[in-house]
């Protein structure tokens, strides 16, 4: 989680509804074995919630992160098991998007809401 709790975020670029759409990742999240999502802009204001197959998510923390500065934690937080898994899928995803260490992202982190 993001030690810059009080850092002021730029609006969203998209809406929540967006943040997770693969249906491979919506079961991820659903078992709880995907807890944060990265794109390149901020899909979420902190504490909307997050509808997947009825299910609601909290977000509870959105911040920025280089790719070069993910780890295999990360990854397993996004369901991988390792961040060359992560990097592999993201690039197949992505065809012509090439791997750039340095390049931003938009961390959401999110948590199911038990009624």
């Amino acid at each position: 989680m993001s030690e810059e709790s009080n850092v002021v975020l730029p609006e969203k670029t998209c809406s929540i509804e967006r943040l997770v759409t693969i249906p491979k990742d919506v079961q991820k999240v659903l078992n709880g074995e995907k807890t944060a999502t990265r794109r390149n802009g901020v899909y979420a204001d902190l504490g909307e919630i997050m509808v997947l197959e009825g299910k609601e998510f909290k977000v509870d923390a959105i911040y920025s992160q280089t790719l070069g500065d993910m780890t295999d934690e990360h990854a397993r937080q996004e369901g991988y098991t390792t961040m060359e898994e992560y990097k592999q899928s993201i690039l197949a995803m992505h065809a012509k998007m090439p791997w750039i260490p340095s390049m931003s992202v938009w961390v959401h982190e999110y948590s199911p809401i038990e009624k």
